[in-house]
């Protein structure tokens, strides 16, 4: 069952342009990732600090196994290094 994947991320001021770089590299690695379907990255208009990045994937299997890749968890953890608070990470089913 296919599923969405929504990750919001608030951001320390004045780190959009290394936040956008590492969410490139995370995009570019997820598309070889199986069971990757598609992703967008969103910014808020009212605070423009708030990222939000929608992900869709064949499965929760897959979803799983691409947080748990190493290459990807080297990644985030740079990204965490510029977030103003912990990221929130909620998984959805289509009904």
């Amino acid at each position: 069952m296919a599923i969405k994947v929504i990750i919001e991320r608030k951001i320390k001021g004045g780190k959009e342009e290394e936040l956008g770089q590492l969410l490139r590299q995370l995009r570019a690695k997820a598309l070889l990732a199986p069971g990757y379907i598609s992703g967008q990255t969103l910014r808020s208009i009212e605070d423009p600090r708030l990222y939000l990045v929608i992900s869709t994937w064949k499965s929760l299997d897959d979803w799983r196994r691409w947080e748990e890749d190493p290459e990807r968890n080297e990644l985030q953890k740079k990204v965490n290094e510029l977030l103003e608070e912990p990221a929130k990470f909620r998984v959805f089913y289509f009904v």
